[in-house]
């Protein structure tokens, strides 16, 4: 029940994987990737989520700029996925998550769930968009957080994490304290089975908060 289909979007063209359940959908759900494109394991993550019930969208963020573009989990992938998503910058990748969300929205109440630079834009889908949003260790959240929400949002962070210092993780509760905050025994990226920073216990957890979030969020 899986496959790449194009989304018209205001930046032309963007392939998006596409999720679907085996009967009719709970909601309809955006999965944002990290800067390293929708790869395997993104498009897993929307697997999985469409197991859940969920109609899911990943889009290839980065077709835009460079179609087709999967980055390798080094220094020189991690350098490259750095400079698109500056290159791309916030606005047009709200703009991506619009024509994802637009294109789910038959299938009722749409949300996303965001991871590292997806977690960023995932708050500001709940702030511009008014999507129900829950964001994995969005390291360029801070600059954001002051803006008002149009929709709750769910924040999971690592504690071992040196990009998101504990100071970052109480801007969250300090200026937002209606939103929920979780903190977890994992470094950065601990929801990604692939490499060293993948923290089994912490991602079902985190999943556990997610999922109960959106069954509350978006029925």
């Amino acid at each position: 029940m899986s496959r790449w289909i194009t989304l018209d979007t205001a930046h032309g063209p963007v392939r998006a994987w596409q999720a679907l359940p085996e009967g009719p959908a709970r909601a309809g759900l955006v999965v944002i990737q990290e800067i390293f494109g929708a790869n395997a394991h993104i498009r897993r993550v929307a697997d999985q989520y469409a197991a859940d019930g969920y109609a899911v969208l990943a889009p290839a963020f980065f077709d835009p700029l460079e179609p087709g573009l999967e980055l390798d989990y080094d220094a020189a992938g991690t350098a490259r996925g750095k400079a698109l998503v500056g290159e791309l910058g916030v606005d047009r990748a709200v703009d991506i998550v619009d024509a994802a969300a637009r294109a789910l929205a038959p299938c009722g109440k749409v949300g996303t769930v965001g991871y590292c630079w997806g977690g960023t834009i995932a708050m500001l889908a709940a702030q511009r968009l008014g999507l129900p949003s829950a964001s994995y260790y969005g390291a360029r959240n801070v600059p954001f957080l002051d803006a008002p929400f149009r929709a709750p949002a769910i924040f999971h962070f690592g504690e071992q994490d040196a990009s998101i210092p504990p100071a970052a993780v109480a801007a969250h509760r300090e200026r937002q304290p209606s939103m929920q905050v979780y903190v977890y025994p994992a470094d950065h990226a601990f929801n990604r089975e692939v490499g060293a920073h993948y923290h089994a216990p912490s991602a079902a957890l985190a999943r556990e908060r997610t999922l109960a979030f959106f069954s509350e969020n978006l029925r």
